[in-house]
């Protein structure tokens, strides 16, 4: 499934998040791997100085896995769906881990491309 998050960096981590995007090391041990860094890259700095960005979890509860690792530097402010789950391929069992490879979110994904700003390239900017 797809969720689109909503977080609010956490004060005195701005450092530490871009070592980690940096090094390639967010979300190291983690079965999601590299998604944490991809997640960075198109997340979106809002207005209201939160981030955004869409992520795909496969865990029955939302970001159950992910979530130890985002809260390290982020306080999550909102995890929901990104489409309705009786469209999703995974959700609805006709195709096992179907949102490796889906483009079912693609839409929102290029509309939340349009908001705000860059969130890695500002962080990188106020550092």
């Amino acid at each position: 499934m797809r969720y689109l998050v909503k977080a609010r960096l956490k004060q005195g981590m701005e450092k530490a998040l871009l070592k980690a995007v940096a090094e390639g090391t967010l979300g190291r041990g983690s079965i999601a791997g590299d998604e944490y860094l991809s997640d960075m890259e198109r997340a979106r700095l809002q207005d209201d100085g939160s981030t955004q960005w869409v992520e795909v979890c496969y865990c029955a509860k939302p970001l159950q896995e992910e979530r130890p690792y985002w809260e390290e530097f982020f306080d999550l402010i909102r995890i929901q769906d990104a489409h309705s789950r009786r469209n999703c391929r995974h959700e609805n069992g006709t195709e096992p881990w179907a949102c490796s490879n889906c483009t079912c979110t693609q839409r929102l994904e290029e509309r939340l491309q349009k908001t705000g700003r860059p969130f890695i390239r500002e962080l990188s900017m106020s550092c």
